[in-house]
């Protein structure tokens, strides 16, 4: 996420050099991922961590810091 971006709410992904913007339900927005396992992954850990992410967006709206949100295991 980047302090001051645009709604709807998202995140930014890469995967092998390839990026992409997801919402917070991991659905792709824009860019592209060619790895469907990569795309699959992103989803399900968007949708594992869905609130986490929307208060870290909120965190942005504020200019406050982020909160770390796991990573995939």
């Amino acid at each position: 996420m980047y302090y001051r971006d645009h709604a709807p709410a998202h995140f930014h992904a890469e995967y092998q050099g390839q990026q992409a913007v997801f919402d917070l339900d991991g659905k792709l927005l824009r860019g592209r991922i060619s790895s469907r396992t990569a795309i699959r992954l992103i989803r399900e850990w968007a949708q594992k961590h869905k609130d986490e992410l929307g208060a870290n967006w909120e965190r942005t709206r504020e200019g406050q810091p982020l909160s770390h949100v796991e990573p995939l295991d």
